[in-house]
């Protein structure tokens, strides 16, 4: 599981049934500097990776969210479905201490 923080929301025109009830996220990833600077939230981003992220678990604009990639990513589905990302949790607070 990664972290990340969500930037932004994507609408679809169609969307693949096995979806119905969830929403695509915009998603940057936290880096290594995020957590040894001790941050909250980070304030320098890289806008230059993002992914999309599935979710149905509710995380707006703003929020951390852990996901999953690849393999991982398809197997709440019960059929194949063609997802590459998706959202397993929410996170509320981050506590790191990094070793000395």
């Amino acid at each position: 599981m990664r972290l990340g923080a969500v930037i932004g929301r994507v609408t679809l025109s169609k969307t693949i049934p096995a979806f119905t009830g969830g929403r695509w996220l915009i998603v940057t990833p936290f880096t290594r500097d995020h957590f040894q600077n001790r941050r909250e939230q980070p304030k320098g981003l890289s806008r230059d990776f993002s992914l999309i992220v599935y979710d149905n678990l509710g995380a707006g604009i703003g929020d951390t969210v852990g996901y999953v990639e690849g393999r991982e990513a398809a197997m709440p589905f019960p059929q194949p479905t063609p997802v590459d990302a998706i959202n397993v949790a929410i996170i509320d607070d981050v506590f790191y201490t990094p070793p000395t």
